[in-house]
């Protein structure tokens, strides 16, 4: 795989909301982002204080979802979510599982591995890559990349694994951090991208991250416009690293979630129904009552909020935005919470495409 600091590198949690809106992207779209599929965790069944599924219940079904939601088109697949301790029903490691799976499916996938993953898991990764022959991708959280030891231990990954660097993809992950005061927080990740070992070498570079609310409580009714400071923090680094002559990297984000996995007992949580609604900058979340005791139909009003609001762009946008359009003119059914990551997730990705390509056309004339 090879893609340059142009391209696009979304987290998406594989669930319905999530694969379903890739499903309804134009193959125009699709080329021009790499996603990092990560399977989703087990779960928590509350009311038997049992986890939801066992291990070969969950991840079944992962490998044709990626290949009739995604297609053969590169990705990098991720399984940090899934217990160290987990195994197959028959023994098998769930990630040799996976890529078995997807390998029988012709999916050209890239497994992810960190410096957090045990022996066992790196001796996984290393027989998939014999088997494969598509590298790997490393995916290094902030706190491991500002350790005195940072080198030495990637070092010694590269060496468990026998691959150079030129053969890894590599991601520096902030998760979801303190973004304020930007303009600080800009001096620190070059600081830190200006250290990194083998900045030139990597087969490609990205910088994930994400200022999403971890969850809607603190939202306004009606709507509120939120800041994206990752994608702030990125134009403002790569016009930064362009000045010292560096590597520039991709954009990653986690779209319209939190990477944080909540785990909430739904006999007690009343969600409330929200638009995630991405613009320049910011997203706009529209949210309205909680959906247990107002119902799905107040998604009618909410979409209509989006359209007399001055940042809707228009049905032609995406299928995201068409669907906005017709849930607004009462010709769609209202859907549900699921529906609606399908929808804003459909409409961010081909936003952020956009957005990407733009800015580096704008630069570039400079």
């Amino acid at each position: 795989m090879s893609f340059n600091h142009t391209h696009y590198i979304p987290c998406l949690r594989w669930k319905l909301g999530e694969y379903k809106a890739v499903s309804q992207l134009p193959d125009t779209i699709k080329r021009e982002f790499t996603p990092i599929i990560e399977a989703p965790g087990k779960g928590y069944d509350f009311a038997t204080r049992k986890e939801k599924k066992t291990i070969n219940e969950l991840l079944a079904p992962f490998a044709k979802r990626v290949r009739n939601n995604w297609g053969k088109l590169p990705c990098l697949v991720d399984l940090r979510l899934i217990k160290d301790t987990e195994r197959m029903a028959n023994g098998d490691h769930p990630i040799s599982f996976v890529f078995d799976e997807l390998r029988a499916l012709d999916c050209k996938a890239i497994p992810v591995t960190s410096l957090l993953m045990d022996a066992e898991y790196q001796q996984e990764i290393k027989a998939i890559m014999a088997k494969d022959k598509n590298g790997v991708c490393l995916r290094i959280i902030i706190e491991q990349a500002v350790n005195s030891t940072f080198e030495a231990e990637v070092d010694s990954l590269l060496s468990t694994l026998e691959i150079q660097p030129t053969e890894c993809d590599f991601i520096l992950d902030l998760g979801a951090p303190n973004f304020v005061p930007l303009e600080g927080f800009v001096k620190i990740i070059k600081d830190i991208v200006t250290k990194l070992p083998y900045l030139n070498n990597w087969r490609t570079f990205t910088l994930l991250g994400t200022s999403f609310p971890e969850s809607m409580g603190s939202i306004k009714k009606r709507g509120e416009a939120v800041p994206r400071y990752e994608w702030q923090l990125y134009k403002a680094l790569v016009n930064a690293l362009r000045k010292a002559n560096l590597q520039l990297p991709a954009f990653g984000d986690y779209a319209i979630n939190h990477p944080k996995e909540l785990e909430l007992d739904w006999r007690i949580v009343k969600p409330s129904a929200t638009i995630r609604y991405t613009i320049d900058d910011r997203w706009y979340i529209v949210k309205g009552d909680n959906i247990r005791d107002y119902g799905y139909e107040q998604y009618h009003e909410l979409s209509q909020n989006v359209l007399t609001s001055r940042y809707y762009y228009g049905p032609t946008f995406s299928w995201g935005d068409d669907y906005i359009q017709t849930c607004a003119d009462k010709n769609a059914k209202t859907g549900n919470p699921t529906k609606w990551i399908q929808v804003g997730t459909n409409h961010h990705i081909v936003k952020v495409t956009r957005d990407i390509a733009s800015f580096y056309a704008s630069s570039s004339s400079l």
